[in-house]
Protein backbone atom coordinates (compact mmCIF):
# COMPACT_ATOMS: atom_id res chain seq x y z
CA UNK A 1 0.00 0.00 0.00
CA UNK A 2 1.39 3.42 -0.94
CA UNK A 3 1.74 6.05 1.76
CA UNK A 4 2.27 9.77 2.20
CA UNK A 5 4.57 11.20 4.87
CA UNK A 6 3.88 14.67 6.26
CA UNK A 7 6.73 16.33 8.20
CA UNK A 8 5.35 18.78 10.75
CA UNK A 9 7.39 21.24 12.82
CA UNK A 10 5.56 22.53 15.86
CA UNK A 11 5.14 26.30 16.00
CA UNK A 12 5.33 28.64 18.96
CA UNK A 13 3.20 28.27 22.09
CA UNK A 14 1.87 24.81 21.21
CA UNK A 15 -0.84 22.93 23.09
CA UNK A 16 0.78 20.54 25.54
CA UNK A 17 -0.71 17.35 24.05
CA UNK A 18 0.67 15.73 20.90
CA UNK A 19 -2.73 15.26 19.22
CA UNK A 20 -3.77 18.86 19.83
CA UNK A 21 -0.43 20.29 18.70
CA UNK A 22 -0.45 18.29 15.48
CA UNK A 23 -4.08 19.21 14.80
CA UNK A 24 -3.16 22.87 15.14
CA UNK A 25 -0.08 22.81 12.94
CA UNK A 26 -0.80 20.20 10.27
CA UNK A 27 -1.39 21.93 6.89
CA UNK A 28 -5.00 22.20 5.74
CA UNK A 29 -4.29 20.34 2.51
CA UNK A 30 -3.36 17.22 4.51
CA UNK A 31 -7.05 16.89 5.53
CA UNK A 32 -6.20 15.39 8.91
CA UNK A 33 -8.71 16.02 11.69
CA UNK A 34 -7.76 15.70 15.33
CA UNK A 35 -9.67 12.40 15.60
CA UNK A 36 -7.84 11.07 12.54
CA UNK A 37 -4.51 12.17 14.01
CA UNK A 38 -5.35 10.48 17.32
CA UNK A 39 -5.99 7.23 15.48
CA UNK A 40 -2.73 7.54 13.54
CA UNK A 41 -0.84 8.17 16.78
CA UNK A 42 -2.37 5.10 18.42
CA UNK A 43 -1.39 3.06 15.37
CA UNK A 44 2.25 4.17 15.64
CA UNK A 45 2.10 6.22 12.46
CA UNK A 46 3.53 9.37 14.11
CA UNK A 47 7.26 9.40 14.82
CA UNK A 48 9.80 11.78 16.33
CA UNK A 49 13.42 11.24 15.30
CA UNK A 50 12.36 7.91 13.80
CA UNK A 51 10.79 6.66 17.04
CA UNK A 52 7.02 6.00 16.84
CA UNK A 53 4.84 7.65 19.48
CA UNK A 54 1.58 6.07 20.57
CA UNK A 55 0.44 8.37 23.39
CA UNK A 56 -1.87 11.16 22.25
CA UNK A 57 -1.04 13.02 25.47
CA UNK A 58 2.72 12.97 24.85
CA UNK A 59 4.35 16.32 25.62
CA UNK A 60 5.52 18.53 22.77
CA UNK A 61 7.59 21.68 22.52
CA UNK A 62 8.09 24.42 19.99
CA UNK A 63 10.44 23.27 17.23
CA UNK A 64 9.72 19.55 17.65
CA UNK A 65 9.49 17.77 14.30
CA UNK A 66 7.20 14.82 13.67
CA UNK A 67 6.69 12.55 10.68
CA UNK A 68 3.09 11.47 10.09
CA UNK A 69 2.73 8.46 7.81
CA UNK A 70 -0.70 8.34 6.20
CA UNK A 71 -1.79 5.39 4.04
CA UNK A 72 -3.19 6.62 0.73
CA UNK A 73 -6.95 6.54 0.71
CA UNK A 74 -8.62 3.65 -1.01
CA UNK A 75 -10.79 4.88 -3.83
CA UNK A 76 -14.48 4.43 -3.17
CA UNK A 77 -16.49 3.95 -6.32
CA UNK A 78 -18.95 6.78 -6.79
CA UNK A 79 -22.16 5.29 -8.11
CA UNK A 80 -24.86 7.00 -10.16
CA UNK A 81 -28.03 7.65 -8.20
CA UNK A 82 -31.42 8.69 -9.55
CA UNK A 83 -31.69 11.87 -7.49
CA UNK A 84 -33.86 14.65 -8.95
CA UNK A 85 -31.93 17.73 -10.06
CA UNK A 86 -33.19 21.28 -10.52
CA UNK A 87 -31.28 22.12 -13.71
CA UNK A 88 -31.28 25.81 -14.61
CA UNK A 89 -29.14 25.58 -17.77
CA UNK A 90 -27.34 22.87 -19.73
CA UNK A 91 -25.43 22.54 -22.98
CA UNK A 92 -22.65 20.28 -24.27
CA UNK A 93 -19.99 21.89 -22.07
CA UNK A 94 -21.54 22.82 -18.75
CA UNK A 95 -24.55 22.62 -16.49
CA UNK A 96 -25.95 25.04 -13.91
CA UNK A 97 -27.91 23.42 -11.10
CA UNK A 98 -29.92 24.78 -8.18
CA UNK A 99 -28.71 22.71 -5.20
CA UNK A 100 -31.11 22.17 -2.30
CA UNK A 101 -30.04 22.64 1.30
CA UNK A 102 -28.98 19.35 2.85
CA UNK A 103 -27.22 17.97 -0.22
CA UNK A 104 -23.44 17.45 -0.08
CA UNK A 105 -21.70 18.47 -3.31
CA UNK A 106 -18.86 15.96 -3.40
CA UNK A 107 -18.50 12.45 -1.91
CA UNK A 108 -16.42 12.43 1.28
CA UNK A 109 -16.03 10.23 4.34
CA UNK A 110 -19.48 9.83 5.83
CA UNK A 111 -21.21 11.07 2.66
CA UNK A 112 -20.48 8.64 -0.14
CA UNK A 113 -24.04 8.64 -1.45
CA UNK A 114 -26.83 11.13 -1.96
CA UNK A 115 -24.41 13.78 -3.18
CA UNK A 116 -24.65 16.11 -6.14
CA UNK A 117 -21.92 14.11 -7.89
CA UNK A 118 -23.94 10.89 -7.47
CA UNK A 119 -26.91 12.65 -9.06
CA UNK A 120 -24.80 14.09 -11.88
CA UNK A 121 -23.36 10.70 -12.74
CA UNK A 122 -26.89 9.40 -13.22
CA UNK A 123 -27.93 12.47 -15.20
CA UNK A 124 -24.92 12.16 -17.51
CA UNK A 125 -25.46 8.44 -18.03
CA UNK A 126 -22.97 7.31 -15.41
CA UNK A 127 -19.84 8.65 -17.07
CA UNK A 128 -18.00 11.87 -16.30
CA UNK A 129 -14.55 10.35 -16.84
CA UNK A 130 -11.85 12.53 -18.30
CA UNK A 131 -13.28 15.95 -17.55
CA UNK A 132 -10.36 17.85 -16.06
CA UNK A 133 -8.38 14.62 -15.67
CA UNK A 134 -9.68 14.13 -12.13
CA UNK A 135 -11.15 11.14 -10.34
CA UNK A 136 -14.45 12.86 -9.69
CA UNK A 137 -14.43 15.64 -12.24
CA UNK A 138 -16.58 18.57 -13.21
CA UNK A 139 -16.89 20.29 -9.83
CA UNK A 140 -15.09 23.63 -10.07
CA UNK A 141 -16.59 25.20 -6.94
CA UNK A 142 -18.75 24.15 -4.02
CA UNK A 143 -21.27 25.47 -1.55
CA UNK A 144 -21.81 24.10 1.94
CA UNK A 145 -24.13 21.16 2.49
CA UNK A 146 -26.74 23.30 4.23
CA UNK A 147 -26.44 26.27 1.87
CA UNK A 148 -28.84 26.25 -1.07
CA UNK A 149 -28.42 27.74 -4.51
CA UNK A 150 -26.55 27.86 -7.80
CA UNK A 151 -23.55 25.82 -8.90
CA UNK A 152 -21.91 25.45 -12.31
CA UNK A 153 -20.52 22.04 -13.31
CA UNK A 154 -18.12 21.38 -16.18
CA UNK A 155 -18.90 18.65 -18.74
CA UNK A 156 -15.86 19.05 -20.99
CA UNK A 157 -12.14 19.67 -20.61
CA UNK A 158 -12.45 23.10 -22.19
CA UNK A 159 -15.21 24.08 -19.79
CA UNK A 160 -13.38 22.67 -16.78
CA UNK A 161 -10.17 24.60 -17.46
CA UNK A 162 -11.98 27.77 -18.54
CA UNK A 163 -14.23 27.88 -15.49
CA UNK A 164 -11.39 27.03 -13.13
CA UNK A 165 -9.39 29.96 -14.54
CA UNK A 166 -12.30 32.35 -13.95
CA UNK A 167 -12.75 31.21 -10.36
CA UNK A 168 -9.00 31.53 -9.76
CA UNK A 169 -9.05 35.07 -11.18
CA UNK A 170 -12.09 35.97 -9.01
CA UNK A 171 -14.05 37.13 -12.06
CA UNK A 172 -17.10 34.96 -11.43
CA UNK A 173 -20.07 36.92 -10.07
CA UNK A 174 -21.47 35.25 -6.95
CA UNK A 175 -24.09 36.92 -4.80
CA UNK A 176 -25.74 35.29 -1.81
CA UNK A 177 -28.85 36.29 0.09
CA UNK A 178 -28.87 35.71 3.84
CA UNK A 179 -30.70 36.49 7.06
CA UNK A 180 -28.53 37.59 9.97
CA UNK A 181 -28.86 38.51 13.62
CA UNK A 182 -28.93 42.26 14.22
CA UNK A 183 -28.48 44.98 11.61
CA UNK A 184 -25.05 45.65 10.07
CA UNK A 185 -24.85 49.45 10.01
CA UNK A 186 -22.06 51.65 8.72
CA UNK A 187 -22.89 54.13 11.48
CA UNK A 188 -22.42 51.57 14.25
CA UNK A 189 -19.33 52.64 16.29
CA UNK A 190 -18.76 49.04 17.35
CA UNK A 191 -18.64 47.87 13.74
CA UNK A 192 -16.20 50.64 12.85
CA UNK A 193 -13.85 49.24 15.46
CA UNK A 194 -13.83 45.69 14.08
CA UNK A 195 -10.50 44.82 12.48
CA UNK A 196 -10.76 44.05 8.78
CA UNK A 197 -13.92 46.11 8.25
CA UNK A 198 -14.06 49.02 5.82
CA UNK A 199 -16.87 50.85 4.05
CA UNK A 200 -17.69 51.51 0.40
CA UNK A 201 -20.31 53.68 -1.34
CA UNK A 202 -23.80 52.23 -1.52
CA UNK A 203 -23.87 51.23 2.16
CA UNK A 204 -21.53 48.35 1.49
CA UNK A 205 -19.57 46.84 4.36
CA UNK A 206 -16.33 45.27 3.15
CA UNK A 207 -14.73 42.54 5.26
CA UNK A 208 -11.10 41.72 4.44
CA UNK A 209 -9.24 39.07 6.44
CA UNK A 210 -7.24 35.89 6.11
CA UNK A 211 -9.01 32.59 6.76
CA UNK A 212 -7.57 29.28 7.92
CA UNK A 213 -8.70 26.20 9.75
CA UNK A 214 -9.34 26.79 13.44
CA UNK A 215 -6.41 25.75 15.63
CA UNK A 216 -8.41 23.41 17.84
CA UNK A 217 -11.59 22.68 15.86
CA UNK A 218 -10.65 21.46 12.40
CA UNK A 219 -14.26 21.59 11.19
CA UNK A 220 -14.31 25.38 11.56
CA UNK A 221 -12.57 28.26 9.84
CA UNK A 222 -11.00 31.10 11.78
CA UNK A 223 -10.26 34.74 11.00
CA UNK A 224 -6.57 35.62 10.88
CA UNK A 225 -4.59 38.66 9.83
CA UNK A 226 -1.31 36.86 9.22
CA UNK A 227 -1.06 33.59 7.33
CA UNK A 228 -4.07 31.75 6.01
CA UNK A 229 -5.78 32.63 2.75
CA UNK A 230 -6.94 36.07 1.62
CA UNK A 231 -10.74 36.48 1.84
CA UNK A 232 -12.97 39.43 0.89
CA UNK A 233 -16.74 39.66 1.38
CA UNK A 234 -19.00 42.64 0.68
CA UNK A 235 -22.25 42.91 2.63
CA UNK A 236 -25.22 45.16 1.93
CA UNK A 237 -28.42 45.36 3.95
CA UNK A 238 -31.60 44.82 1.91
CA UNK A 239 -34.20 45.07 4.65
CA UNK A 240 -34.25 45.36 8.42
CA UNK A 241 -36.61 43.69 10.88
CA UNK A 242 -36.50 46.15 13.75
CA UNK A 243 -33.02 45.88 15.23
CA UNK A 244 -33.34 42.13 15.73
CA UNK A 245 -32.43 40.88 12.26
CA UNK A 246 -31.72 41.87 8.68
CA UNK A 247 -31.84 40.51 5.18
CA UNK A 248 -28.48 41.00 3.45
CA UNK A 249 -26.73 40.53 0.13
CA UNK A 250 -23.24 39.05 0.33
CA UNK A 251 -20.93 39.35 -2.66
CA UNK A 252 -17.87 37.11 -2.80
CA UNK A 253 -14.64 38.51 -4.19
CA UNK A 254 -12.90 35.32 -3.08
CA UNK A 255 -14.42 31.93 -2.36
CA UNK A 256 -13.01 30.35 0.79
CA UNK A 257 -14.56 27.60 2.89
CA UNK A 258 -17.43 28.99 5.04
CA UNK A 259 -16.34 32.51 4.03
CA UNK A 260 -19.66 34.35 4.35
CA UNK A 261 -20.57 32.54 7.56
CA UNK A 262 -17.22 33.32 9.18
CA UNK A 263 -17.16 36.95 8.08
CA UNK A 264 -20.75 37.55 9.22
CA UNK A 265 -19.89 36.17 12.65
CA UNK A 266 -16.65 38.18 12.74
CA UNK A 267 -18.53 41.46 12.41
CA UNK A 268 -21.04 40.42 15.08
CA UNK A 269 -23.91 39.49 12.75
CA UNK A 270 -23.87 35.70 12.48
CA UNK A 271 -26.36 34.10 10.11
CA UNK A 272 -29.63 32.95 11.62
CA UNK A 273 -29.64 29.18 12.12
CA UNK A 274 -25.88 28.76 11.70
CA UNK A 275 -24.98 25.86 14.01
CA UNK A 276 -21.23 26.37 13.68
CA UNK A 277 -20.67 30.12 13.82
CA UNK A 278 -23.91 31.36 15.40
CA UNK A 279 -22.92 30.27 18.88
CA UNK A 280 -25.78 30.48 21.36
CA UNK A 281 -27.21 33.60 19.78
CA UNK A 282 -31.01 33.61 19.54
CA UNK A 283 -33.76 36.10 18.84
CA UNK A 284 -35.59 37.29 21.93
CA UNK A 285 -38.54 35.00 22.67
CA UNK A 286 -41.10 37.79 22.11
CA UNK A 287 -39.60 38.77 18.72
CA UNK A 288 -41.70 37.88 15.67
CA UNK A 289 -39.93 35.04 13.87
CA UNK A 290 -38.17 33.80 17.02
CA UNK A 291 -39.89 30.41 16.90
CA UNK A 292 -39.14 29.98 13.21
CA UNK A 293 -35.51 30.98 13.70
CA UNK A 294 -35.11 28.59 16.61
CA UNK A 295 -36.60 25.76 14.54
CA UNK A 296 -34.28 26.43 11.60
CA UNK A 297 -32.12 23.42 10.78
CA UNK A 298 -29.56 25.27 8.67
CA UNK A 299 -27.90 28.63 8.14
CA UNK A 300 -30.16 31.08 6.30
CA UNK A 301 -27.88 31.39 3.27
CA UNK A 302 -28.74 31.01 -0.41
CA UNK A 303 -26.50 31.32 -3.50
CA UNK A 304 -28.86 33.55 -5.44
CA UNK A 305 -26.93 34.77 -8.47
CA UNK A 306 -24.13 33.27 -10.55
CA UNK A 307 -22.50 34.95 -13.53
CA UNK A 308 -19.56 34.00 -15.75
CA UNK A 309 -18.34 33.87 -19.33
CA UNK A 310 -19.11 30.63 -21.10
CA UNK A 311 -15.62 29.13 -21.48
CA UNK A 312 -16.37 27.80 -24.99
CA UNK A 313 -18.93 30.14 -26.59
CA UNK A 314 -17.61 33.22 -24.70
CA UNK A 315 -21.20 34.27 -24.02
CA UNK A 316 -21.81 36.24 -20.85
CA UNK A 317 -24.15 34.10 -18.74
CA UNK A 318 -26.03 35.12 -15.61
CA UNK A 319 -28.49 33.09 -13.54
CA UNK A 320 -30.75 33.83 -10.59
CA UNK A 321 -32.39 31.40 -8.16
CA UNK A 322 -35.33 32.47 -5.98
CA UNK A 323 -34.84 31.97 -2.26
CA UNK A 324 -36.24 28.61 -1.09
CA UNK A 325 -39.39 28.07 0.91
CA UNK A 326 -37.74 27.76 4.34
CA UNK A 327 -35.99 31.12 4.03
CA UNK A 328 -39.11 32.71 2.55
CA UNK A 329 -41.14 31.54 5.55
CA UNK A 330 -38.52 32.77 8.02
CA UNK A 331 -38.32 36.13 6.29
CA UNK A 332 -42.13 36.48 6.35
CA UNK A 333 -42.20 35.71 10.07
CA UNK A 334 -39.50 38.31 10.77
CA UNK A 335 -41.34 40.88 8.64
CA UNK A 336 -44.36 40.62 10.95
CA UNK A 337 -42.59 42.69 13.62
Amino acid sequence: MSKTVHRITIGEAPPSRLDKALARDVPEEAHLSRSRLSKLISEGAVAKDGVPLTDVKAKVAEGDTFDITVPDAVDVETLPEAIPLDIVFEDDDLLVVNKPAGMVVHPAPGSYSGTLVNALLHHFGGDLSGVGGEKRPGIVHRIDKDTSGLLVVAKSDAAHHGLADQFAAHTVERTYRALCYGVPDQGDPRLRGVKGVSFEPGNIIKVTTQLARHKTDRQRQAVLFHGGRHAVTRIRVIETFGRAAAEIYCNLETGRTHQIRVHAAHIGHALIGDPTYGGRRRLAADTPGADEAKASTRQALHAETLGFFHPVTKENLSFTSPIPDDMTALRAALAAM
